[in-house]
């Protein structure tokens, strides 16, 4: 499950597929499963950041419709983990496909921590020429999703990794920048995008300085 170009100069990830997305497989287009219901989100987010142009609700929609559908775009769309994972959730006593934690919770497990490294390694390991940016969809509480994929960059990728800032670290070959995760709940995603006068709003101007000098 991965869309848009083969040799891209942007790829932007999310954590994994979760179990909506797995079950759509069956009834859904594959270029429709991306994102589903989160689009304008995902505009807006990269709009912020300056990797697309800002637009109306509906124009900037339809334009994340059309990059993840272009196989010889700038863009390649995909997930950290590529198959879809679950963590189990002590305090409600179920099992968790989503929501906040999944990548910290997740790995650290020593099971999630193998997955995510033979996921990191296979998959971002080797990355096309063309590659400089890789954007992460999740910042976590207290910045525990950068802190944990900074840890996987590092031992997939071998290299002179350095923090360019709390969000975003690089290896002088590729950047990695993290941005609001575009299903963020209630004012997440609007106090990142400086809608508001949040501290959060902090965040999102680090993520568009690192993708800036990417």
């Amino acid at each position: 499950m991965s869309w848009g170009s083969t040799h891209p100069e942007v790829v932007v990830l999310g954590f994994s597929k979760g179990p909506t997305q797995a079950g759509a497989l069956a009834s859904t287009p594959h270029d429709e499963i991306a994102y589903k219901g989160s689009r304008l989100n995902a505009g807006k987010i990269l709009a912020h950041v300056g990797l697309i142009p800002s637009d109306e609700p509906d124009r900037l929609k339809r334009n994340v419709d059309r990059l993840i559908a272009d196989k010889s775009g700038r863009f390649h769309f995909a997930s950290l983990i590529r198959c879809t994972v679950e963590r189990y959730d002590r305090k409600s006593a179920s099992w968790k496909g989503s929501g906040g934690g999944m990548l910290d919770k997740f790995i650290a497990t020593p099971f999630g921590a193998s997955v995510a490294t033979h996921c990191t390694t296979t998959f971002l390991r080797d990355l096309p020429e063309e590659t400089r940016l890789i954007v992460m969809f999740g910042l976590g509480t207290d910045l525990g999703y950068v802190a944990s994929a900074y840890g996987l960059f590092r031992r997939a990728r071998p290299g002179a990794w350095k923090m360019i800032n709390s969000v975003a670290y690089t290896d002088g070959k590729i950047t990695v920048v993290h941005v609001e995760h575009f299903a963020s709940q209630g004012a997440l995603i609007p106090n990142w995008l400086g809608e508001k006068n949040h501290p959060r709003s902090n965040l999102g101007l680090l993520s568009k300085a690192a993708v800036e000098v990417s």
